[in-house]
């Protein structure tokens, strides 16, 4: 995209409807709501005026941040590609009043109202700009992460609690990312806001489903109250909050669905593997052997629960000493229980799977849908470790189970179907990032490590440092900041004297099979009927009323905020430039910087590790997405092992969220993205070929 075309034609869209609207005539037409175009077209004309220049000072710069001429992606090229997504999203809307605004079945207040949500999030962005301009001044050449300057990332932290981030979640919601994913995004923040408004109080059962149905239609019509709700939300509930509505997707509605879904397996067995110790051979001289012990942080051994999937049975899969080690759920179909099954020989291949989360939620469980397509797709058995969860096991419980896990499965492989001439280890998010320790922790041990890492959008370094593309986490739905502070902070173990697991009435998980249904299914078809059905109305009664009267309030507050006059939270923790000053919000957010010292470890942040630690890990491919909050992670790693000579491989793929792997089955998008993972694994694989 040529921007200097694009802000020319906002230029003259804004001109253009500044003019129309002047006019008297459009004033007896559409009443006040012309003030309201006209004021909002002119702070639209003023920030598009000051960001032209500024991402030409971007455009120049931004390559020398990329992993290489290849791989352009880092946070700096984000941020202007959501820049463009906006002003593509108003200059559309513009010309679209331009050219319809004398037709009888122009609605003025609505389309009003939507260039005010995006002349709010303009102005936002345009604080980010301002923001990361700030760390290109101060950041070394090349580097994306003020790692020793506490002090502005502090103040960042500070800046970003008190900033306005509603307009992103209400009519802007989801603008940046592909547009098949928005109505997944409605859906998803909308039952967030309902499950938030449920979450206290003390009912259970249809009564929790029920009340969050009844609040779910009013956020469908009312973008402008789903937005401040949302914003709400993410600043205050607290970390239970967040573990009980990730693990919605561990509802046997939704596991049902996948399993629907996705490839049928011929093996779904659930292991638990008591805490003894294992002798391995020495990576340097197999005659000698070191001693591995239990994992032992917190509470002392116990067992490491794991889950072992296989497209086709192979030999040992049915055997006597596996089955043991069943949790209690039998094989789905095993040759025990179907004799016609022919066994097919061991693999050469073995995939060890550790799930995303943040640390603090979800399961393999989650993630069965493409560990089924991956087992069928490389014909390889695939093992996912469900590792215990922060806040109640924090560093380093989660490691030492993956690793003790790592271990059993190379001694056993024999178990699971597999002679483990070469395992890769994969993992998303927070799993990613215990991909690439437990190799580290190999190495440390003497063992011997993985042949090869897929680690998809990790966390590699688990502060809240300041980096561009963190910045994104004011306007993500997926990761706000707020909560991903909270997930840093509990695998650090902050809080974990206070946390306690979640219980009652306040996990989604405690809901019943029949009560899950109906919350999950009702929200969902509330929200694409009512979406579908009111929109084009004109709300006129009872509830509708209230809504209007709701957004009315709103607009003036919008109109107030254009005019930057409220007094509310006007205290600034970094510099803008004289006449500016982004949006604040009604509330502030409680965000607590990471600043236990356990989050420098080079176990926990394995970007903060020395070379030493980091020599001799074995071929790492990283898929990092562009409009993800972590995508500085994956650059900065991927840049700081190429310039050690270790093997690595960065792809950045386009227009998709963080998560992208656990939402492959909903559009083409995460579909061909979920793909490129699966090359990355079968390239390792093949490498023996």
């Amino acid at each position: 995209m040529d921007f200097k075309v694009a802000f020319s034609a906002l230029e003259a869209a804004c001109k253009e409807i500044i003019s129309t609207f002047s006019d008297a005539a459009a004033d007896l037409v559409h009443g006040p709501v012309t003030q309201r175009l006209v004021m909002c077209m002119k702070k639209i004309q003023e920030h598009a005026r000051a960001i032209e220049p500024l991402i030409g000072s971007f455009i120049a710069v931004y390559h020398h941040y990329d992993f290489d001429a290849q791989t352009p992606g880092n946070g700096y090229r984000t941020l202007i590609k959501v820049l463009q997504s906006c002003l593509l999203h108003i200059l559309h809307k513009a010309r679209y009043i331009a050219s319809n605004h004398k037709s009888a079945f122009f609605r003025a207040d609505h389309n009003a109202s939507e260039m005010e949500a995006y002349c709010s999030a303009l102005c936002q962005l345009r604080a980010l700009l301002y923001l990361a301009k700030r760390l290109i001044n101060d950041n070394d050449f090349g580097q994306l992460y003020s790692l020793q300057d506490l002090d502005l990332s502090h103040r960042y932290v500070q800046e970003y609690s008190s900033m306005h981030k509603a307009c992103f979640y209400g009519r802007c919601l989801g603008f940046q990312f592909s547009p098949s994913l928005r109505p997944f995004l409605q859906t998803i923040v909308i039952s967030m806001i309902s499950y938030g408004e449920t979450y206290s109080k003390q009912q259970s059962g249809l009564g929790l489903a029920a009340l969050s149905l009844l609040t779910s239609g009013k956020y469908v019509i009312d973008p402008e109250l789903r937005g401040a709700e949302f914003e709400r939300i993410t600043q205050n509930l607290d970390m239970q909050f967040w573990k009980s509505f990730w693990n919605i997707t561990e509802s046997e509605l939704l596991t049902g669905l996948c399993r629907i879904a996705s490839y049928p397996v011929q093996l779904n067995l659930t292991l638990t593997i008591p805490p003894v110790p294992l002798r391995l051979p020495l990576a340097s001289d197999p005659n000698l052997s070191t001693t591995v012990s239990p994992p032992l942080a917190h509470w002392g051994p116990g067992p490491v629960h794991m889950r072992l999937i296989s497209h086709e049975i192979r030999q040992g899969q049915d055997s006597e000493e596996l089955l043991s080690f069943s949790r209690g759920d039998p094989p789905s179909v095993s040759a025990s229980n179907l004799p016609w099954v022919q066994k097919q020989p061991l693999s050469p291949w073995l995939l060890i799977h550790f799930h995303g989360g943040g640390f603090v939620a979800q399961t393999s469980r989650s993630h069965e849908n493409y560990l089924r397509s991956w087992s069928k797709r490389l014909n390889v058995p695939v093992l996912s470790v469900d590792y215990s969860l922060s806040p109640e096991a924090p560093f380093p419980r989660a490691l030492e189970e993956c690793f003790y896990a790592y271990c059993w499965a190379l001694k056993n492989c024999h178990l699971l179907g597999s002679t483990a001439e070469l395992v890769c280890l994969a993992g998303d998010s927070a799993g990613g990032n215990l991909c690439i320790t437990v190799s580290m922790k190999a190495m440390t041990c003497g063992i011997r490590v993985p042949d090869g890492i897929m680690a998809a959008y990790p966390a590699t370094l688990l502060t809240t440092d300041a980096s561009p593309s963190r910045l994104l986490t004011l306007i993500d739905p997926l990761l706000p900041f707020g909560a991903l502070a909270k997930c840093l902070n509990a695998y650090a173990g902050v809080d974990s004297q206070t946390a306690l697991p979640a219980v009652g009435g306040n996990s989604l998980r405690a809901l019943g099979r029949d009560t899950t249904a109906l919350l999950s299914d009702l929200t969902q078809g509330a929200s694409n009927w009512i979406q579908s059905f009111l929109q084009p109305m004109w709300p006129t009664s009872g509830a509708y009323s209230r809504a209007s009267r709701h957004r009315e309030s709103t607009s003036r507050d919008t109109h107030r905020n254009l005019n930057h006059t409220s007094p509310l939270h006007s205290q600034c923790y970094l510099d803008y430039p004289e006449g500016f000053e982004p949006l604040r919000s009604e509330c502030h957010a409680v965000v607590q910087p990471t600043s236990c010292p356990i989050i420098r470890n080079p176990f926990v942040s394995p970007l903060l590790a020395p070379d030493s630690l980091l020599r001799g890990l074995p071929p790492v491919h990283l898929v990092a997405c562009a409009l993800d909050a972590l995508l500085d992670d994956s650059v900065m790693f991927a840049k700081k092992l190429r310039d050690m000579g270790q093997p690595v491989s960065l792809t950045v793929v386009e227009d998709l969220p963080h998560g992208f792997l656990s939402l492959s089955q909903l559009s083409k998008e995460t579909e061909l993205a979920a793909e490129v993972c699966l090359e990355k694994i079968s390239e390792i694989f093949q490498q023996g070929n």
